[in-house]
């Protein structure tokens, strides 16, 4: 019997050193996971310095014009002097976002390049412009000089474009009134035929006044007078097939002279209409 008691003894005693040590199972599980928890994280922190420079490489050579002449960059891609250098963060910046730079790039000069399409184009149509306003007014000098006109028809080219000044005074109009006399017929119809030569460039008609006052039951002033004289112009010019959307009449009376009223000759050369082709292009005064 006691022999029994000893070996229950004995069993008992066994049981509890062994349940005292399951705690390093539990142990050497944390150290494993630990292990491998600190091998991935340092796999993912490392990095492959070859194949960010060799992306970099191939980036560079791709946008770098080199491999369309001649494919000489295909042959040996990332093969450059610079292959044995590590890659500084400005060149790993660099390589993402290079198409993005390209991109930015190509816009640039292509904008660049419909600006400057756009600026000659522009150009050569002031250019004939200029050209035109020129052959017409060579033309309407030549038609003045053969019929006596030279003295009350003036053109000049200016900024604002074709000017052509016809003073009044026996030719347009009598004194005071706004009905075309006999001798202008035969003036504004060679100037119709000229302004109709392109039929785009807009037309202005200024009637203009000395500055002696005129009141009568047609004209309380030399505001209604010079708008009834420029809006005579344009009927007439209407009539003789110039398209009405081209046309504008304006009366400025006194308000812009050309020469001073205080003599009577200065006066004769302010009361005048001009016929004014407007530019449709940039220029300059004086061009010829």
């Amino acid at each position: 019997m006691a022999r029994r008691g000893g070996r229950r003894g004995r069993h008992k005693g066994g049981e509890a050193e062994a349940s005292s040590e399951r705690w390093l199972l539990t142990y050497a599980d944390m150290i494993t996971l630990l292990m491998a928890l600190f091998m991935v994280l340092f796999s993912i922190s490392s990095v492959n310095i070859s194949k960010v420079q060799s992306l970099q490489e191939s980036l560079r050579a791709a946008f770098s014009g080199n491999i369309l002449p001649g494919g000489k960059a295909i042959a040996k891609p990332g093969a450059t002097a610079n292959s044995s250098r590590a890659p500084t963060s400005v060149d790993i910046q660099a390589a993402v976002p290079v198409t993005a730079q390209a991109a930015s790039s190509f816009q640039s000069s292509s904008t660049h390049g419909a600006a400057s399409a756009s600026a000659a184009a522009q150009q050569q149509a002031a250019q004939a412009e200029v050209q035109e306003f020129a052959r017409i007014k060579q033309e309407l000098e030549r038609y003045a000089a053969s019929h006596g006109f030279s003295k009350s028809v003036s053109t000049t080219i200016e900024r604002r474009g074709l000017i052509i000044r016809v003073l009044t005074d026996s030719l347009l109009f009598s004194s005071g009134q706004a009905t075309l006399s006999p001798r202008a017929t035969a003036l504004l119809d060679e100037v119709g035929s000229l302004l109709n030569i392109d039929q785009t460039h807009p037309i202005d008609v200024e009637g203009n006044t000395d500055n002696v006052p005129i009141q009568s039951s047609s004209f309380p002033s030399n505001w209604e007078l010079s708008t009834a004289r420029a809006s005579t112009v344009v009927r007439f010019l209407i009539a003789r097939g110039v398209s009405p959307h081209r046309l504008s009449a304006t009366g400025d009376a006194d308000q812009h002279p050309l020469a001073s009223d205080a003599t009577a000759a200065g006066r004769a050369r302010n009361r005048r209409v001009e016929i004014v082709l407007r530019r449709l292009y940039g220029g300059t005064e004086g061009e010829p």
